[in-house]
């Protein structure tokens, strides 16, 4: 089995949104509150192809899609964060989140920033176990305003480079 971390620019408009959807399957909520999101974040990568081949990639299993990462560099050098990050659900539980992850802070550490940062949700365990497992700590709880009725909280965790 093959892992690659190849450009959005491979891959048709549209993979963001569809593997995103496949990940958080799971939850219907999560697509009831974020598919005007999701479709947003697709278009404006797809729109800027320069800009998503910079700040993010898709991974690829022997050339199956299996999931995505992408960052936002807007608050260099005090910071990047770490948007969505999600990998299909027929293939989570088998490490490629974290070297998915671990690909990700690789490539950021070479920038010219202080730290990494990234939120998740509180009822998200294996994403705050994931961010745990290649460095980050945990920073702080904070009110979720979106969607705290499923997803609780919201968990900031950063990396001090």
């Amino acid at each position: 089995m093959h892992i690659e971390f190849r450009k959005f620019s491979e891959f048709p408009r549209g993979t963001m949104f569809e593997l995103l959807k496949d990940s958080y399957s799971w939850e219907s909520r999560y697509e009831r509150d974020w598919i005007t999101n999701w479709k947003e974040a697709d278009d404006f990568f797809y729109d800027n192809l320069q800009i998503a081949d910079e700040c993010g990639f898709i991974t690829t299993l022997d050339d199956a899609l299996i999931g995505f990462i992408c960052w936002d560099p807007r608050k260099m050098p005090e910071y990047i964060e770490i948007g969505h990050n999600c990998i299909a659900t027929k293939y989570k539980g088998n490490k490629y989140g974290k070297m998915q992850l671990q690909e990700a802070v690789n490539r950021i550490t070479k920038k010219n920033v202080k730290k990494i940062i990234v939120t998740t949700d509180e009822q998200l365990l294996p994403a705050q176990k994931n961010y745990e497992s290649v460095g980050f700590k945990f920073v702080k709880k904070c009110e979720n305003k979106w969607n705290p009725e499923y997803a609780g909280k919201l968990m900031d965790y950063e990396m001090i480079l």
